[in-house]
């Protein structure tokens, strides 16, 4: 598991998924795999028209269509080695060597499941080729990719800046401290600022906790901004977002309590379709 997985389709987000996995490659000092699916929809060839065109059809119109079907697969293939070529080249510009690129058929999420066991990271744009600003086009891909796999992913806003600072909510819960842990282990973050935001709850001993989450970050040399609220969950954490100036967001999935909901539910959703800076969600 050392790999940046960097899924790109070609679509307006493909710059910023490549900035974002540069950067967390040359963090963590892993190498990166550019990965372009090949989503193979529906064609409109000889097995969908047989039945229409009927018993008097002629050969050669029939293999004229699976003709069409394998030429619009060529493309489509050409295409997706164009893409990786890009990435590539824009990796390489910046010094990076330990780079491959691979192309898979089937849609981004199945493909991505499949390449989990080499993954260290995952990055993912928040809109796809064919729904350019379009997030609840393909939000269901990516809550589906978010249960389905258990390794970091990070989603890349439309334009990608290195980061000097990001928030972490936390609710005093064992999952909580767990993903305290995995930013002290994991060294994505190291060096950042953090602003360790935790919401009133009925968690025993909560803010005893919330300040031991904050101790243990500074223990590990994390300037840490530590802020206690009231209020409704997803409205506090963007209002503080947006007032914070935050330039990363990490959500992590807190079992058995409101975050929970909020984390891998339609507010996480409404968190990612509204947030213009890159997102890690630690399962």
């Amino acid at each position: 598991m050392n790999k940046i997985i960097a899924c790109i389709d070609g679509s307006i987000l493909e710059k910023a998924v490549c900035d974002t996995a540069i950067w967390a490659s040359k963090r963590l000092s892993h190498g990166i795999v550019f990965l372009h699916a090949i989503d193979k929809k529906q064609q409109h060839g000889a097995d969908d028209l047989t039945g229409s065109i009927g018993l008097g059809a002629r050969t050669a119109l029939l293999n004229k269509m699976v003709e069409l079907d394998e030429q619009r697969g060529k493309m489509a293939i050409q295409l997706g080695n164009e893409m990786l070529g890009r990435a590539v080249d824009r990796a390489n510009t910046v010094g990076l060597t330990d780079i491959e690129q691979k192309q898979r058929h089937g849609d981004f999420v199945e493909a991505l499941v499949g390449l989990e066991t080499d993954a260290r990271l995952m990055v993912v744009g928040r809109c796809g080729n064919g729904h350019q600003g379009d997030f609840k086009a393909l939000g269901s891909h990516i809550e589906t990719l978010i249960r389905q796999v258990h390794t970091p992913i990070v989603i890349a806003p439309q334009a990608f800046t290195e980061p000097t600072n990001f928030m972490l909510a936390y609710d005093g819960r064992e999952t909580a401290d767990k993903a305290v842990q995995r930013i002290i282990q994991g060294g994505l973050l190291q060096g950042m600022t953090c602003h360790l935001v935790t919401i009133k709850n009925t968690e025993q001993a909560q803010q005893q906790k919330f300040e031991q989450a904050k101790m243990r970050l500074e223990q590990e040399g994390f300037s840490v901004i530590a802020t206690y609220l009231e209020g409704d969950i997803s409205t506090s954490l963007m209002d503080y977002k947006q007032q914070h100036d935050i330039e990363l967001v990490v959500m992590g999935a807190f079992a058995h309590s409101k975050m929970r909901n909020f984390f891998l539910g339609s507010n996480t959703m409404r968190m990612i379709e509204n947030c213009r800076v890159p997102l890690i969600v630690l399962r």
